[in-house]
């Protein structure tokens, strides 16, 4: 059974969802979820002998939403601190979208503490501003990054009608729609419109255009990764997973079909194989 509690990490308070015991796997959602994007996860890796650990992010859900804090390097310290708050000096870090993001920069900033990564559907920092200064087509899709930096503008879309446009993107966004009932959208909903959850959600977006290349990896990642990547994704083109290997010396890609953004919710069957035998693959490595 999923169990909730609230750690103190990094100076904030930070809501959490978990089940079963064992190693550590923190999974990192993205944006504009909370938790309950896992929910297919965590009782899977409870059963496979894990100890899952869905963590709100800084600044979504039931997590404090302080007005800074937003840079990479605190939401690193976010992840590791929220470990050692739960007892743990390492984890496995698993993340999609923005989660993956971070997952990333953990895992190259934090080596020590990572014990493996797996990124679904999220881009490679440094591997993604490469790409998208070559791709048009990324650089459009990718324009709402550019309207998310108007202030107060982004928070009334994310928020009018109910947080209308925040359950369509999940739906727009997915290859399989069937994936979210109209009680999954309202998790979402409820949770984006929490007091200063939408400012929050977007200061992430705000935050690493302010610092711009200075947040970039600009070496390998040396930690065992792999990338599960939907390749219905509207959002993200596959073709920026070309140059991974460039970032990450020991990575394996698996593309998933049938599949667009939401990877772990829209597949959650194919995702939990394949999240449990690498697990158990890393498990058994020296």
């Amino acid at each position: 059974m999923i169990r909730h509690g609230f750690v103190e990490a990094n100076g904030i308070r930070f809501h959490y969802a978990a089940q079963g015991e064992g190693p550590l796997v923190l999974l990192l959602h993205g944006f504009p979820e909370c938790w309950y994007s896992w929910r297919h996860q965590l009782p899977a890796l409870a059963g496979a002998g894990y100890r899952a650990v869905a963590p709100d992010l800084r600044g979504y859900n039931l997590s404090d939403k302080p007005r800074g804090g937003y840079h990479i390097e605190s939401l690193v310290e976010d992840v590791v601190a929220i470990a050692g708050a739960l007892g743990e000096e390492r984890a496995h870090v698993v993340g999609h979208d923005w989660g993956g993001i971070i997952a990333y920069q953990v895992a190259w900033r934090r080596p020590e503490f990572t014990r493996s990564l797996v990124t679904m559907n999220a881009p490679h920092p440094s591997a993604f501003a490469a790409y998208v200064r070559r791709r048009p087509a990324q650089m459009l899709k990718s324009s709402y990054m550019l309207f998310f930096q108007v202030p107060r503008l982004a928070e009334w879309v994310l928020t009018r009608d109910g947080a209308r446009a925040t359950a369509n993107a999940f739906v727009r966004s997915a290859k399989r729609r069937d994936a979210f009932t109209a009680a999954d959208l309202a998790v979402y909903r409820g949770a984006i419109l929490r007091p200063g959850a939408a400012r929050c959600a977007i200061n992430y977006y705000r935050q690493a255009f302010r610092q711009g290349r200075r947040a970039l990896p600009s070496s390998p990642i040396e930690r065992p990764a792999l990338a599960l990547w939907g390749v219905g994704d509207p959002v993200l083109e596959r073709g920026m997973n070309d140059s991974l290997g460039q970032w990450v010396r020991d990575l394996t890609v698996r593309f998933i079909d049938d599949c667009g953004h939401w990877t772990q919710q829209e597949r959650p069957e194919a995702v939990n194989e394949a999240l449990v035998a690498w697990l158990a693959l890393q498990s058994a490595s020296p």
